[in-house]
């Protein structure tokens, strides 16, 4: 008997939680990453970067949490188009200057909270990893059918990376690298 009222009591638990949460795994090929980083004196280079893995714990449509897993190896830039200089600053941004990616292959995004949608909008908190360093970081998530889209602003010199800070170095002048990056993210589940 009391095996019974066990199994019933687990069976009312899995189809209650199923009905309250729903982990939703993230179409890894149709999820776009699009990285942004600029000079002060306004320039810029931008490419790609693709998602190892992803989740996302849904409760009636609202985002509750999730983990999702950067493989820093797969950075390309799209706006240089010669082949020697494009492979050179990968290189530059592979290296120890930047996201020392030999060391720190991957970085990650944990959500631990977000707001309601209201007018397909929410706020979201969690934490982001970025060569073994974890910070606070926030933004604003943008619900459209089945995928969500953040604009989210990442000050790179609070993961230690400080080449061509003007925050840290002088006389830079036109070689000064904004201390914000951007990753444009379309999550498609």
């Amino acid at each position: 008997m009391k095996t019974k009222i066990l199994i019933a009591g687990l069976m009312m638990a899995l189809v209650s939680g199923s009905l309250f949460a729903q982990k939703t795994k993230i179409n890894l090929e149709a999820t776009i990453v699009k990285w942004t980083g600029t000079k002060v004196v306004g320039s810029s280079h931008f490419g790609y970067i693709k998602l190892k893995e992803g989740n996302l714990n849904l409760k009636k449509g609202d985002i509750q949490n999730g983990t999702f897993v950067i493989d820093m190896a797969s950075m390309t830039n799209t706006d240089i188009e010669n082949q020697e200089y494009n492979k050179k600053l990968i290189g530059h941004l592979h290296s120890d200057d930047f996201f020392s990616v030999s060391k720190f292959p991957t970085a990650k995004l944990v959500i631990s909270k977000a707001t309601k949608f209201k007018d397909g909008k929410a706020n979201v908190e969690g934490q982001l990893t970025i060569k073994g360093q974890t910070k606070p970081i926030e933004f604003v998530v943008e619900k459209k059918s089945d995928a969500y889209t953040a604009s989210i602003v990442v000050d790179r010199t609070a993961y230690g990376i400080r080449y061509g800070s003007g925050s840290f170095f002088d006389n830079l002048g036109d070689k000064a690298i904004d201390n914000d990056f951007t990753m444009d993210v379309t999550l498609v589940l």
